[in-house]
């Protein structure tokens, strides 16, 4: 009884009713734990230099990854955990634009928090491998266990290509799984789809540069390389090539957004008893709020932009 009436009162205690609030602390978590399965899986195999771990079980272990994360926060903030896909929302009326930068904010602290650990956690092999020299190329670089980066083959131009190919395929197969008025996805295995999903994308499309086909994924672990000391060359190296990480998957959240709109989601027949079918035909968001939530000003006024679920 002492141990439940203390573990009440801690809850009572640390609750936090804000609903934005109780949103950034899912989404931060989740994001976390994504970026530390996925670097992590990268610092094993690159440390040990190929024996305990390949780029499979690289790519692997970020889908799963992936599929934890959404399972940990999507009752919560959606589980969106990559600014491309959060822009997607905003585009298609499913997410209030005035959340966008806070949420793209969220997802680059946690993802920039997760590095940190990744760091702490495989410090003595990144040291061992690095010969205590932390470089962004040669033979003994250890950067690209955190951010990606291009191969040598590749341009900035087909760079940008693939990023926003990757993004856009991305964007469209995940609109398609919550498409309401498609198939779908039966309830509760989206997280194990969305991680198919990206596992896909990954083993067909990772070659030229890692896949980031996420900004926060990419810009997030850069800065960290940046701070703990891997120097001005983790922006540099590639022909400047880290906006394109950036700047090419928010495109593609625009390409993909509008490719499945054109060729789908449009065409829905309108249902004379569902009025909210023939505004959107996606129901992404479910903008109930259970009496006694506190909201802010800001949240009230969002309500009238996010679709109700019937």
């Amino acid at each position: 009884m002492g141990t439940t009436s203390l573990f009440k009162r801690a809850q009572a205690l640390l609750r936090i009713r804000n609903k934005l609030a109780r949103e950034c602390l899912a989404e931060l978590l989740a994001v976390f734990v994504l970026i530390l399965i996925t670097l992590s899986s990268a610092a094993q195999m690159v440390t040990s230099f190929g024996t305990k771990g390949d780029i499979f079980s690289a790519y692997l272990a970020g889908a799963l990854g992936i599929m934890v994360a959404v399972y940990m926060a999507v009752g919560v903030s959606g589980a969106h955990l990559n600014p491309a896909f959060s822009l997607a929302l905003c585009l298609l009326e499913q997410f209030p634009w005035w959340k966008f930068p806070i949420y793209v904010a969220v997802q680059v602290s946690g993802a920039f928090i997760a590095s940190g650990a990744v760091y702490a956690l495989y410090y003595d092999a990144i040291q061992h491998y690095s010969n205590g020299t932390l470089t962004v190329s040669g033979p003994r670089e250890t950067a690209s266990i955190f951010a990606t980066y291009p191969a040598d083959y590749l341009s900035i131009s087909n760079g940008f290509l693939d990023q926003v190919m990757g993004t856009a395929l991305l964007i469209v197969g995940i609109l398609a799984m919550l498409d309401t008025r498609n198939k779908g996805v039966p309830k509760g295995l989206e997280p194990v789809a969305v991680a198919l999903l990206v596992l896909s994308i990954e083993l067909s499309m990772g070659s030229n540069c890692g896949c980031a086909i996420n900004p926060a994924r990419d810009f997030g672990p850069r800065l960290f390389t940046y701070v703990a000391g891997w120097g001005t060359e983790v922006f540099s190296r590639g022909n400047g090539w880290w906006w394109v990480p950036v700047v090419a998957p928010l495109v593609g959240a625009v390409v993909g957004s509008a490719v499945y709109q054109l060729f789908v989601a449009f065409h829905h027949p309108a249902e004379e008893d569902d009025p909210a079918a023939e505004k959107s035909s996606l129901v992404l968001v479910d903008a109930a709020i259970s009496p006694g939530t506190e909201m802010s000003p800001k949240e009230k006024d969002a309500m009238e932009i996010l679709p109700q679920k019937k």
